[in-house]
């Protein structure tokens, strides 16, 4: 496979993952409305720590570095985060 081949797939791939990141975000407003119903506060720490833990096990069992995979998580949690906070009116996103 070529050079340009390689690329295209990656290209692809990378769209495929902003998909995904995409869906992962939208989530964030159910989210926030069943933390509200359940009066629990927008950082759940506890679930943050479990994410980051499965992920990490998941990225493990694929060959991949489990801390930079779970860096990588962090950044989607502190997304989403921020997203409910914006939700909720606390929030500084546009």
């Amino acid at each position: 496979m070529q050079l340009k081949q390689i690329r295209a797939r990656i290209e692809k791939i990378d769209a495929h993952i902003l998909n995904l990141i995409d869906q992962r975000t939208a989530l964030a407003k159910d989210v926030l409305d069943a933390k509200k119903a359940e009066s629990m506060p927008i950082n759940d720490a506890e679930q943050n720590k479990v994410v980051l833990e499965r992920v990490a096990n998941l990225a493990t069992e694929r060959g991949l570095d489990g801390e930079e995979v779970k860096r990588i998580f962090e950044i989607l949690i502190k997304m989403n985060i921020e997203r409910q906070h914006e939700m909720s009116g606390e929030g500084n996103l546009p």
